[in-house]
Parts: C-alpha cells; sequence; structure tokens
C-alpha cells in the first residue's frame, strides 16, 4: 500500500471543529489519518514516502465554485489585455497589428480582458481603427466582464450583422447617431455572436491543458465549470475527463456562453440528472443568465445606478418565462442556478424557486445562485429561508471596487455580502469567475478577509469574515455546493486525498501578505500533480 506522510505542519482540517493537526497520512488515494506527528509516525511504513512541512500549512485541495474552464484556458494563449498589461488603446492597436502581421488572412483573432476604465482614453477602440489593421482577418475584443464585445466588419460579417439587424433580448448590437454599427456588441449580442466564431477541438483542448497548469499550480483540484461556449465543447470536456487528457475534477453545469436557453433546455430534454457522473466529472445544475455584468455594468438593479439615473440594467427574462423553464428541471430533480447580479434579477430569481418549492417541495434541493451582487437583508432572508445556496466572487471587489462604488453607491455594503450570510446561517461558496478576474484563491481570500480593493479603498468593511471562514468558502461550503461534502473539501478520514501543501503557515501570515501564499504542492487522488521545491 502506497503511503504518503506530511508531519510538522498546520494541517488545516476544516472539519465541523475547524481543528488544525500538525500531521496527516495518505494512503493511497485517501486519508487515512490526522494527529500529531508522533501519531502518525506510529503508522506510517519504512517504505512510505515522508514530508516534513516546516511549520507550512496543508490545506483541503481548494475547490474553484465558478470558473470558466474553456474561456479561462484561451485567456492563457490568446492576448489578454490583463497580462502584460495594456494601458491605452494606442497600446493594444499597436499589439494587434503586429499580430496582424503574423496570422493568415481569414483567420480570427481574440483578445481577452480589455476595460474601457483602465486605459489611459477610458473608451473602447473604433471600429473604424479594428478596420483599419485588417478587413481580412475577424477581430473578436472581449470585455474583461466577458458579456460585452468589439469587434471588426470582418468579424460581423461572419455573423451576418449589419445595419438593419435588430436587438435581441436582452442586447444590443449598438449604432452611432447615423444607425452605422460601431462594432460593439452587448450582453445577449455578443453572447448570440460568438457562436460563429468558435473553436476548434485542437483548440479546445489546448485550453482545458493550460487552464489545468495554472489550476494546480494555485492548489485548486476542483472546479464548477459555470459554461463552456456550447455543445461541443462540453462534449470536449467530458472526452478530456474520460481519457484523463484532464485530472481536475468537474463539477459541470448545464448551460453555455453562446445561446445557454438552447443548450440548456436539450441538456434537460436528454434526461443527464444532476450529479449524474463519477469523482472526476459530474454533472452540475441547469444553469441560465438572468442579467449581465456588473462591471458593464449591464446587471437588473431595482434602483437606478448611482451613475445613471436613467440606467438599470438588463433583464433577460420575465419571471413566467424562467419558472417555465426550470419547472421541469426542479420537478425530474436537477439542481438549478442562475446568474444573478441585480437585485432585481435575484429577487426574480428567488421568486421563481419560491413558486417551485411551493407547487413541487423538495428536501435538500441545494439550488444555487451564482455571484448575488447586490443582495440586500430582505433577498438575504428571502435566500435564507428557501435554502438556496450563493456562489460568491470575493475577488471581485478587489478588481472592480472603484466602478462598483461609482456604480451602485451605498448598495457596496451588501455586495457578495459574506458576513451577512455567515450570520445567517447561510452555506455559501466561493468562485473566481476566471477568466473575468484572477483565477488566485488566495486574492478571494484576502479580500473576503481585508474587504479592501487592490487599490486599498475600504469596500463593504461589514461584509469582512474571518481567515477560516473565508477557506471554508474555497473548500468544504464549495464541496457543499456540489453535493460532495462527504468525499472532499475538508481533511478528514476517508475522504479523497486532494491537498495542497502552501509556502507558508498561513493562519501566522499578515492579512496583507495573502494574496503572495503559493502552493509548493498540489496533490489529487493522491497523485503529486504540481510540485515546487519542497
Amino acid at each position: 500500500m502506497n503511503q504518503t506522510a506530511l508531519i510538522n505542519g498546520e494541517v488545516i482540517t476544516v472539519n465541523s471543529k475547524n481543528e488544525v493537526y500538525e500531521a496527516c497520512l495518505i494512503e493511497e488515494n485517501k486519508i487515512a489519518a490526522v494527529g500529531t506527528t508522533e501519531e502518525i509516525k506510529k503508522l506510517v511504513k519504512s517504505s512510505a514516502k515522508v514530508i516534513d512541512l516546516h511549520g507550512r500549512s496543508v490545506l483541503p485541495g481548494l475547490i474553484d465554485a465558478h470558473m470558466h474552464l474553456f474561456l479561462y484556458g484561451n485567456t492563457l494563449m490568446h492576448l489578454n489585455c490583463k497580462d502584460p498589461v495594456i494601458n491605452s488603446v494606442e497600446e493594444l492597436l499597436s499589439k494587434l497589428s503586429e499580430i496582424v502581421q503574423k496570422t493568415k488572412n481569414g483567420q480570427i483573432i481574440r483578445v481577452f480582458g480589455f476595460n474601457e476604465l483602465m486605459v489611459q482614453e477610458q473608451r473602447y477602440p473604433s471600429i473604424q481603427e479594428l478596420d483599419h489593421l485588417s478587413q481580412e482577418h475577424p477581430i473578436v475584443i472581449t470585455r474583461t466582464c466577458g458579456h460585452i464585445g468589439m469587434v471588426n466588419s470582418a468579424a460581423l460579417k461572419l455573423a451576418d450583422i449589419d445595419s438593419s439587424t435588430s436587438d435581441p433580448q436582452g442586447g444590443t448590437i449598438e449604432k452611432d447617431g447615423r444607425g452605422r454599427l460601431t462594432g460593439r456588441l452587448i450582453e445577449n449580442a455578443f453572447l448570440h455572436f460568438n457562436q460563429y466564431v468558435t473553436y476548434s477541438d485542437e483548440e479546445l483542448f489546448n485550453a482545458l491543458s493550460k487552464a489545468q497548469e495554472q489550476l494546480f499550480s494555485y492548489g485548486i483540484t476542483s472546479v464548477h465549470d459555470a459554461g463552456g461556449f456550447d455543445e461541443n465543447s462540453f462534449r470536449i470536456m467530458q472526452i478530456a475527463s474520460h481519457k484523463k487528457l484532464i485530472k481536475t475534477r468537474i463539477y459541470a453545469m448545464i448551460g453555455s456562453l453562446n445561446d445557454c436557453e438552447n443548450f440548456t433546455k436539450n441538456m434537460l430534454n436528454a434526461g443527464v440528472i444532476t450529479h449524474t457522473g463519477n469523482d472526476f466529472f459530474k454533472i452540475g445544475p441547469a444553469k441560465l443568465f438572468t442579467d449581465g455584468s456588473s462591471t458593464g455594468p449591464t446587471i437588473a438593479t431595482r434602483e437606478p445606478y448611482t451613475s445613471d439615473e436613467n440606467n438599470y440594467g438588463y433583464l433577460q427574462y420575465t419571471e413566467d418565462e424562467l419558472y417555465a423553464i426550470f419547472s421541469t428541471a426542479h420537478q425530474n430533480g436537477y439542481q438549478i442556478t442562475v446568474h444573478a447580479q441585480g437585485d432585481k434579477a435575484i429577487e426574480q430569481y428567488l421568486n421563481v424557486v419560491e413558486r417551485l418549492l411551493n407547487e413541487y417541495p423538495r428536501e435538500d434541493h441545494r439550488h444555487r445562485v451564482e455571484h448575488l451582487g447586490v443582495c440586500p437583508p430582505d433577498l438575504q432572508e428571502k435566500a435564507k429561508a428557501l435554502k438556496v445556496i450563493p456562489i460568491l466572487n470575493p475577488s471581485f471587489p478587489y478588481e472592480f471596487g472603484e466602478s462598483y462604488i461609482r456604480n451602485y453607491g451605498e448598495r457596496i455594503h451588501y455586495m457578495y455580502a459574506a458576513r451577512d450570510l455567515l450570520d445567517r446561517g447561510i452555506i455559501s461558496a466561493a468562485g473566481s469567475d476566471a477568466p473575468i478576474t484572477t483565477v488566485n484563491p488566495f486574492v478571494g481570500i484576502y479580500t473576503a478577509v481585508s474587504r479592501l480593493t487592490r487599490e486599498n479603498t475600504a469596500f463593504g468593511q461589514q461584509q469582512k469574515v474571518s481567515l477560516m471562514d473565508a477557506i471554508r468558502m474555497y473548500t468544504y461550503n464549495a464541496a457543499y455546493a456540489s453535493f460532495d461534502e462527504g468525499e472532499k473539501g475538508s481533511i478528514e478520514a476517508g475522504k479523497l486525498a486532494d491537498l495542497v501543501i502552501l509556502n507558508t503557515s498561513l493562519l501566522n501570515c499578515h492579512i496583507e501578505e495573502i494574496p503572495k501564499v503559493k502552493a509548493d504542492l498540489t496533490m489529487l487522488d493522491g497523485e503529486i500533480v504540481y510540485a515546487n521545491e519542497i
């Protein structure tokens, strides 16, 4: 029997008592025991691998409860405005010009992570500027939120969009004062457009591989995938997992970035129920988008934006439309969830869940809500009564906090309201929504604990949680959100040997140093999948 012993460290179990031990023992792919170093040494065979932690922390393998594997992987293979940082439209156009010169005519050129608020000119590149670069290459620039895109004429032609094309429900094909296309596609207009600029199977496999490398380097062993591009990307994800081309444990939501409603309906009609699968790939909740981006800003709010008294954002469905789609799913035993950032969208979804539970009662449904951005006390109480699981994004205020303050004013005091939810006894988990923001879980943990933006601006300080509570959101609570708390999410005998050894003692780390914490070793299913010097 293969054994690995971790001794002389800080084993943060995240069990029901939040106990911390010195050591643990792994046998094959399971955790066999936790205890003192002396207790574990008595169980170790001569053939065992022994790792001296020298005081470093061990955590359960971290779980990102909301991210987009394919989209994140693709940002690692194309121009990303966040890395290296692009500070101006002029700099972006210069880099694009270089890419155009190296790219065959007709091939799509993709850019990710653009934020008009972070460039000197405080604007998007114009369609004229992009057309000047090339009329032979479709150019697609995805804003940092993933809900808005800027494209050139060649890309619009692929989607058969011209000045006479009508706006889709819940989206805008932007035109100037003369009715001419600007190249900017907002919400459903952009999400629908993306089905015309798809990826090859090879690109999709490569994206998964690139994403996994980064996940393991941060100690992330499980992800809740919040939607690939389409049916084909969902198929590729299953093949990659089945053939062990990707080892990351995946809880795959039934939803997609392109034409989400039809994808979700087709999957529901196929009858593949939530939690079908194995320890490496399981079917997750049926998912829909109900509103837009918190940074767009396009979220659906009950009161107008502080920055624009005429703007309430986008709502994708009526309550009856949302109910009609989810009714069959709920009755047939599916977990359900929605992307809901604004309080109007959150209220709409909670109303639907309430109707479903009143008409078709279910125990332990664990229906979720992704993001739960602007959520005042009345909606928090309703979420508690319905036993809905919020999946928060603690790192959003870190990157986007200043724009939230500008757009939502006093509402920031109950944005991603981790403390309020905890005080109400609501189990909430955490996800990065990568690549919308960094996949680094320690930035998320830091922001949950400090509620400070990257510029050190205080952001809803009353929502700060303890370090242990933040860790729990990325471990046990995330496992609970996928019905897997009996198998992973804490370091306890009998659970899967998914662990991460950090490069320091997390419990003795100064708060401002948390974002710099790194993984020294990541173990998944008892196998070392990432190792720095240890």
